[in-house]
């Protein structure tokens, strides 16, 4: 999965469960304090993210995250982990399929 692709999908996740204006998601912006998120909205940010991706992220990994780049930093370890094909990189190839058969 390349990194464009795991950004776009966080910040969707953002975007629609989390009611955040795309233009405030930057890889500066901080969770807390610039988009509003307390501890409980980042473990279920963590949760939105494990499912959209079918990865698993050690929340020990996520303790850490302080920064919109942090979250795409531990996602894209975790894919790098889980090898070059993961369910994330099959689940993402049958979305663009989906997005070109409709559009």
């Amino acid at each position: 999965m390349l990194k464009v692709d795991i950004e776009e999908r966080v910040k969707f996740i953002l975007s629609s469960d989390f009611e955040i204006p795309t233009e405030d998601l930057t890889p500066a912006s901080r969770l807390h304090e610039d988009l509003g998120l307390d501890s409980l909205d980042a473990i279920d940010m963590l949760v939105y993210l494990e499912e959209d991706l079918k990865i698993k992220v050690d929340s020990k990994k996520f303790i850490t995250v302080r920064t919109l780049g942090d979250v795409y930093q531990v996602v894209e370890a975790v894919i790098a982990e889980a090898g070059a094909s993961s369910p994330a990189d099959d689940l993402l190839k049958s979305k663009d399929s989906q997005h070109s058969l409709t559009s």
